[in-house]
């Protein structure tokens, strides 16, 4: 079944028990978070190329002093080191499977070549057991983006194939901190054994699999009162859609999806759908707290403490992020729409699955579009369905439009609502075969996936 679908910091582990499975009688972990635990990441200095390992690894997911959880990693540790690369310059990252199933690794958000995308039948063979496959990109954009599994990606990102890739601004910022933050969740009992329900029917069909607990993982644990710090927040869960509150900062958000906002925007009412990135630049201004808000109240899924007091940072205006390089886009010569359908409480369609892209399911014989190269294109995603989807394509960035038809932020994966539609724009300028899948995973491994043609 296949799925179309530098030297790095220790991250800091902190959890709570999120109460969203009633059938398990297990005491909850919202008074408190728990005690910090190192996880040390094996560094790449002196390695070329990178190397990452796929292999099982045992991860303390729950608090200390509850059971640990049987899991996948890279390099011995989930989530996987994070890489960090330079703007221009060509990295060689060899990748060796030492699962018992076959793997392939996409770099979400690189606009790299077709060849290099990590998506088994569209641009590469499977990593077998035992083998290896070096990846060769030149990473155009600075930003934050991660690197994940894209083979039965709905059960191997969940047990942890997955970690931040960095690529760092050509002239550092003034910062005291940077600090990437992961958030994923999992379905956990309470021995910390994971639980197999990634492909169950009832999920697949609703919002996906869903945990019942949730983390971040941070690459730092604490701050001192006053710090400027970036914060560069990625999703890697399998289906949750999360919000974000975050306390004890003042600042804005910078950057969504690798790609610089034009205009830094207030911080409140974040919400990121899973492979969604946010980049943060912000003045510390008590404990920092990351919470998921909730029907019952909030809860914390990470945090950074306070050691001291920073008293040679200067007041001033944040540093500004280099803008994006990619080419303007003209008048589209082509509008396509793409409308998500099926699953629960959704109409009949034609396709052979529970979802479909315009009465397709699964990956077509051929594309949904072929497109010349440097074509501008408009797509209307349509969502046809009674959940929401993040709309990822690979190897672009796409403008979302704003009902006046101007250009909003460049994203490479869209939230649209379930019930709604969401225009957007791109230059496809990157020959290939691209794939177009909803990121929640259970509704891509249930149909929702197609691809396009570049040439």
């Amino acid at each position: 079944a296949s799925d179309i679908g530098a030297p790095c910091a220790p991250w800091q582990h902190q959890s709570q028990f999120i109460p969203i499975r009633h059938d398990m009688n297990r005491r909850q972990f919202l008074a408190s978070v728990s005690a910090a635990a190192v996880l040390p990441l094996p560094g790449f200095a002196g390695q070329t190329p990178l190397k990452l390992k796929a292999e099982t690894v045992s991860q303390q997911i729950l608090p200390e002093g509850e059971g640990t959880t049987a899991m996948l990693g890279f390099n011995g540790s989930m989530p996987g080191p994070e890489i960090r690369l330079k703007r221009g310059a060509r990295a060689s990252i060899e990748v060796e499977n030492g699962l018992e199933e076959g793997t392939a690794v996409h770099w979400h958000g690189i606009r790299l070549e077709n060849r290099m995308d990590g998506v088994p039948v569209l641009t590469q063979d499977l990593i077998n057991p035992g083998d290896s496959k070096t990846y060769s990109f030149v990473p155009p954009d600075a930003g934050t983006y991660w690197y994940h599994s894209h083979y039965i990606s709905q059960e191997q990102v969940a047990r942890g194939l997955m970690g931040p890739l960095i690529v760092e601004d050509d002239a550092p910022l003034d910062l005291d901190h940077d600090i990437t933050v992961i958030l994923s969740d999992w379905i956990i009992d309470e021995d910390g054994s994971l639980v197999d329900e990634f492909t169950d029917m009832h999920s697949v069909a609703h919002a996906g699999y869903m945990g019942n607990f949730a983390r971040g993982f941070l690459s730092r644990s604490e701050v001192q009162q006053g710090d400027r710090i970036r914060l560069r927040l990625i999703n890697a869960a399998t289906n949750r859609i999360f919000p974000l509150s975050i306390s004890g900062v003042s600042g804005s958000v910078v950057a969504l999806d690798g790609m610089a906002l034009r205009q830094p925007r207030a911080a409140s009412d974040l919400v990121l759908a899973p492979a969604q990135r946010a980049d943060l630049i912000v003045d510390v201004t008590g404990p920092v707290g990351f919470d998921m808000p909730t029907r019952q109240e909030p809860y914390r899924l990470a945090e950074l403490s306070i050691s001291g007091e920073n008293t040679d940072r200067q007041s001033g205006p944040p540093p500004t992020l280099a803008a994006p390089d990619l080419p303007a886009p003209g008048a589209p010569s082509q509008h396509l729409t793409l409308t998500m359908m099926g699953g629960a409480m959704g109409g009949r369609h034609g396709g052979a699955n529970i979802w479909s892209f315009n009465d397709v399911s699964d990956l077509p014989d051929a594309p949904f579009a072929a497109i010349e190269r440097g074509e501008t294109v408009r797509i209307t995603f349509v969502n046809d369905t009674a959940f929401p989807h993040g709309i990822h394509l690979h190897g672009h960035h796409f403008y979302e439009l704003a009902a006046d038809d101007s250009l909003g932020d460049l994203r490479d994966t869209t939230l649209v609502a379930a019930g709604e539609s969401r225009d957007v724009l791109c230059v496809f300028d990157n020959p290939g075969r691209w794939l177009i899948h909803c990121h929640m995973l259970s509704h891509a491994i249930g149909g929702m996936r197609t691809w396009v043609e570049v040439t």
